[in-house]
């Protein structure tokens, strides 16, 4: 598959403490949060990739990097060819290639300025980018609104007058303007994403909705991908310990499915300075031997379409469900 966009070794960090006027006299070394430390990944058109982790692990400073909202510390990143890490970020937004980069947000409402209808709201970025006629752009706003199944009788309504279902849609093809949560929205998802070629990277905590929407998964925690894969062979089989904690915390439903939580102790390690030296998961992680105290476990290729970031990874062969597994019980995202 080709790749539309390819992160190579992103790193964000951000000075924290020696920077008063104390510390400087006193020539204090600033500290670094790391932020987002060494990641690399691809996405291919036409492909949804999950993004998870617990809180604080990184996902949103690598999605506001990956749109380019905020200028990477180190690394590349590529969009379809272009270095898009070269351009700063205060300049992107004029950028023609912001028109093919863009968010839907979790939070439909807030993300809506309260002063705009809906119309505004969706032509705010052609307005900004594609210089319409304001014919072309009634035209144009009227077909995202179309394709996304909005009314055109909302679009004059202001977001405290659209239901939540509706507000989502307005992020949708706001996002969608420039380019020609629950199961309704997944649907328009997976549907938009058939008929326009769409690639998502889709960042969310239901771990259901990641395995349905997903065709791979990047596992992240403390500013690292711990595990990447297909996302049916990373939930049918986690090979990283911390993966695996993750997915036993999925409600089941289902007397004969139920999981055994994977409890954690300890806490999570300070991510100030951390030591290179030092596996970000190593004293919570249930495996955790002195090797992990003293060397680093890079992503390593583990399987064709497998990597995972432990010396212990748990690798043996498991038969992934189907799709046709899944559609059999229900749970395609197909009508």
């Amino acid at each position: 598959m080709t790749a539309l966009l390819s992160v190579d070794r992103i790193e964000k960090r951000y000075a924290v403490g020696g920077r008063g006027l104390l510390a400087r006299l006193r020539q204090e070394k600033p500290a670094f949060l790391h932020a987002v430390d060494t990641v690399s990944f691809t996405i291919g058109r036409g492909e949804t990739v999950g993004l998870v982790g617990e809180s604080g692990c990184g996902k949103s400073t690598l999605v506001r990097l990956v749109t380019r909202l905020i200028d990477p510390t180190a690394g590349a990143i590529s969009f379809d060819g272009t270095d898009t890490a070269a351009v700063p970020a205060k300049r992107f937004g004029r950028s023609p290639l912001r028109s093919r980069i863009q968010m839907v947000f979790q939070d439909a409402e807030g993300s809506l300025n309260p002063r705009f209808t809906a119309f505004d709201a969706i032509a705010a970025p052609a307005r900004r980018l594609a210089r319409l006629s304001a014919a072309a752009l009634k035209a144009r706003v009227e077909e995202v609104a179309a394709l996304t199944g909005l009314p055109r009788e909302l679009l004059g309504r202001f977001p405290h007058q659209l239901s939540g279902g509706q507000k989502a849609r307005v992020g949708i093809a706001r996002a969608i303007v420039d380019v020609s949560v629950q199961v309704v929205i997944l649907r328009l998802l997976d549907d938009l994403k058939r008929r326009l070629g769409l690639s998502y990277l889709f960042v969310s905590h239901d771990l259901n909705v990641v395995r349905l929407l997903c065709d791979r998964v990047l596992v992240m925690y403390l500013g690292k991908i711990v595990e990447s894969g297909p996302a049916d062979a990373v939930f049918a089989q986690p090979a990283h310990p911390y993966t695996k904690a993750l997915l036993s915390a999925i409600p089941s439903f289902d007397p004969g499915g139920k999981r055994n939580a994977v409890r954690l102790s300890g806490e999570p390690r300070s991510p100030i300075d951390p030591d290179p030296n030092v596996c970000r998961f190593y004293g919570r992680c249930p495996k955790g031997v002195e090797r992990c105290a003293t060397a680093m476990p890079a992503l390593t290729m583990v399987t064709p379409d497998r990597q995972v970031a432990c010396h212990f990874p748990e690798t043996e062969p498991k038969i992934a469900r189907s799709a046709a597994d899944k559609a059999l019980n229900g749970e395609t995202l197909s009508s």
